[in-house]
């Protein structure tokens, strides 16, 4: 039986269509926020009496606002079809059921999968099958999201207006990676090899940068934001990581690396914010500051990619090597166990890996998009619960020696075709479709002067970063239609 907390997202999300008319952006950023304090709420473990009567208060109060729900039914018999269309929309909403066995064998509340890898291609379909033809996965009256991506062609929805601005405070010294906030349109952070992080505000204008953050004695090599914001974690070429508050850019603690080891790559565990991966060897957490306990798992290359599944439960790695390794990863107790290993080439390093539980309407496949100096951009199929990766497609970009990266388009699930980007030695952005089966290129920007190594969306897509190996970035404007 379905948790109470999946039956008040449902009646949140019925009537999120009547929320913001003119801020539809914002209704995608609250059913999201809704889903993870809901979820954080389901694990406390409050009554489910106490439960079904917050439910029904909540109807009835969105019912007062908004009026009554347009179609007929139950509030339960709604929350079955809107879970199913929306778990494609939420990457991390996921299933809490009142069975006793979704109870792990220590006690601690756990999510429950719906199956494996190609069971969950499989309801991706089924979802899309079960619509009328033309209309927009994952549901039939995806306003906010049309609104955002528009209803055009991949060509004109990435067509872009120029720069927006461009940030030069670390010209000299190569920006390895550039991220904006979680949700967030205007909030943008770099690292860079001079040893230092910058957090940047888009709006108002002029764009300026916040703070600079400095205490790595050597180059930043990554950093992540965690889902909340509040907090990013950091790792450099002096063989540590940090935790830094965004709001004051105070480091909040230095972990070094009990090897001495340069630190190439870090990200966070997806579900769990308070867990943090760093080359592959250590699972931190961050705000206590202590290595997990069962928290290792060792590779002969050196780790320069990681990323984790939506729901946090597969972890793939990409070495110096040329190899891809996933792991199994252990909610509990934060153990990593090695399960697969795929050769992409031998002794080319693999610098980036982005994964996605489906990437559109067309392409209902779990995911993983791969930069390997091979001067191409590769797409591959997730197969099985254990990742084990099968091609399904590459794309022509210069790429032999650096650390460059790509990225899926953030609402590319909500139209025709789907769209992936990445930075290239031939210091341009490129985008693709990848279903378009002949010319996939989609756009290419021109304005850096040297390699474009990272590149990121905001959450709207309505802004793109871009960083190059000279220190300079990009802030490009997409042309609004």
């Amino acid at each position: 039986m379905a948790a109470v907390w999946q039956q008040v997202l449902a009646v949140d999300a019925r009537y999120n269509a009547y929320r913001t008319p003119t801020f539809p952006q914002f209704r995608t950023q609250y059913i999201r926020r809704r889903s993870q304090l809901l979820r954080e709420n389901a694990k406390a473990g409050h009554p489910p009496a106490l439960r079904r009567q917050y439910l029904r208060l909540r109807g009835q109060l969105l019912g007062q606002r908004y009026g009554p729900l347009s179609e007929p039914g139950s509030a339960r018999a709604y929350s079955n079809s809107i879970v199913r269309s929306s778990r494609t929309t939420l990457d991390r909403m996921e299933d809490f059921e009142d069975d006793p066995r979704a109870l792990g064998a220590r006690g601690h509340r756990r999510s429950v999968s719906r199956g494996s890898y190609q069971l969950q291609a499989q309801m991706n379909r089924a979802v899309y099958e079960d619509r009328p033809p033309g209309s927009v996965v994952p549901t039939s009256a995806a306003e906010a999201s049309r609104a955002m991506a528009g209803d055009t062609s991949l060509s004109e929805n990435y067509a872009f207006a120029g720069m927006y601005h461009v940030f030069d405070q670390h010209v000299d010294e190569a920006v390895p990676r550039v991220r904006f906030a979680n949700d967030d349109r205007h909030r943008l952070a770099c690292c860079s090899l001079d040893g230092s992080i910058s957090l940047c505000q888009l709006v108002p204008a002029p764009p300026t940068v916040l703070r600079v953050l400095r205490g790595h004695t050597r180059g930043v090599s990554d950093f992540a934001w965690s889902l909340s914001n509040d907090i990013l974690v950091s790792t450099s070429l002096d063989a540590t990581m940090r935790i830094w508050a965004s709001e004051d850019g105070r480091c909040i603690r230095e972990i070094p690396d009990p090897d001495s080891a340069e630190l190439l790559c870090c990200t966070f565990q997806p579900v769990n914010n308070n867990l943090t991966v760093v080359r592959l060897q250590d699972t931190h957490s961050p705000r206590a500051g202590k290595k997990v306990k069962g928290g290792s798992s060792k590779l002969t290359g050196r780790v320069l990619a990681l990323s984790f599944d939506a729901p946090g439960r597969l972890l793939w790695a990409g070495d110096d090597r040329g190899s891809v390794f996933s792991f199994l990863f252990d909610m509990a107790t934060g153990k990593l166990t090695k399960a697969k290993r795929l050769v992409v080439h031998e002794g080319s390093p693999v610098t980036s890996i982005s994964a996605r539980s489906w990437v559109s309407r067309e392409a209902r496949d779990p995911s993983l998009l791969i930069n390997a100096c091979l001067n191409k951009l590769l797409l591959y199929r997730v197969v099985d619960n254990e990742g084990t990766l099968q091609l399904k497609r590459s794309f022509p970009i210069e790429q032999s020696s650096h650390p460059v990266r790509s990225i899926f388009c953030p609402l590319m699930s909500f139209r025709q075709g789907a769209c992936v980007v990445t930075g290239s030695e031939d210091m341009c952005v490129h985008f693709f479709d990848v279903e378009r089966a002949a010319k996939a290129a989609v756009n290419k920007l021109q304005g850096h002067s040297a390699p474009v190594l990272d590149v990121s969306f905001n959450c709207d897509e309505s802004l793109l970063a871009s960083s190059d190996a000279s220190g300079m970035v990009i802030v490009w404007r997409r042309e609004q239609k």
